[in-house]
């Protein structure tokens, strides 16, 4: 009941916010290549879709979103794993992946295009270098927060390195992982949007280009809110996985209880 009330609230705030933009734009007469009335954007969605525009490129743009969520979120815990578990690397090899990140992936999306091309394969990897960070940095610290007690006592056991790693420091890391995960699912977008910008042939960061040439703000407009609607669902997805796989986690249950209650 309290869900339902929730979802009412936000569609009435949702429909007022639209309805007062929709006055503020004409009764300012607002021009349209500064600020389009959401009806000219509502106009613009409904052509893009009924020419069927929008979803070959937002699938384009989906696919690149994900791969580049998978590539970065395995490299992100690869290279985190390796830094955490080896000090070797956390000292003379973790300075240089702080270093990279700090290259603004605008600057770096250009050589990417000139290595990998203008197909998907440079987008996948920008969105991947893009969501990486996170996933990494979580992930050293959820493999440094095991208990070192419990360590020390799974060795006196006999357990070998690789036990403890799977058996204790890769379970006491994953809330932390999935922490990351929710930040990567959102820059793996980001990064496959500014690939598109740089070169691409598809995608609906091409398509903002296109329209940018052309002076179509109202088309533009109706990509970043199909944009926006994507990041939200993607997240999503990611909260719902999060639950499901920290089922066992104290916060996880008390989540879920508080929602169930509030239903």
């Amino acid at each position: 009941m309290h869900n339902r009330r929730n979802l009412a609230l936000a569609t009435l705030f949702f429909c007022i916010s639209v309805a007062a933009g929709e006055l503020i734009v004409r009764g300012f007469r607002v021009p349209t290549y500064i600020f389009p009335a959401p009806s000219a954007v509502a106009l613009a969605l409904w052509r893009g879709f009924a020419t069927g525009i929008y979803e070959t490129n937002l699938i384009h743009t989906l696919l690149e979103a994900l791969l580049g969520f998978l590539l970065g979120s395995l490299l992100g815990f690869v290279l985190g794993a390796m830094v955490a578990l080896n000090r070797y690397v956390e000292h003379f090899v973790y300075p240089y992946i702080v270093m990279f990140q700090s290259v603004p992936k605008v600057a770096l999306a250009p050589l990417i295009v000139v290595w990998f091309g203008l197909g998907l394969k440079a987008q996948v990897v920008n969105a991947g270098l893009v969501a990486s960070f996170p996933v990494l940095v979580n992930t050293i610290a959820g493999l440094k927060s095991a208990d070192e007690d419990r360590v020390n006592l799974m060795r006196s056991l006999g357990a070998s390195n690789i036990q403890v790693f799977w058996m204790l420091r890769v379970p006491n890391a994953l809330p932390f992982v999935m922490a990351g995960l929710d930040v990567a699912m959102v820059f793996a977008l980001i990064g496959a949007i500014v690939a598109e910008f740089v070169g691409s042939n598809a995608g609906l960061g091409m398509l903002i280009q296109s329209m940018n040439f052309s002076m179509d703000v109202a088309g533009q407009f109706s990509v970043l809110l199909i944009l926006s609607i994507m990041g939200l669902l993607l997240n999503r997805c990611v909260y719902l996985l999060r639950q499901r796989v920290l089922f066992w986690d104290p916060s996880e249950k008390q989540q879920l209880e508080r929602e169930r209650i509030t239903v």
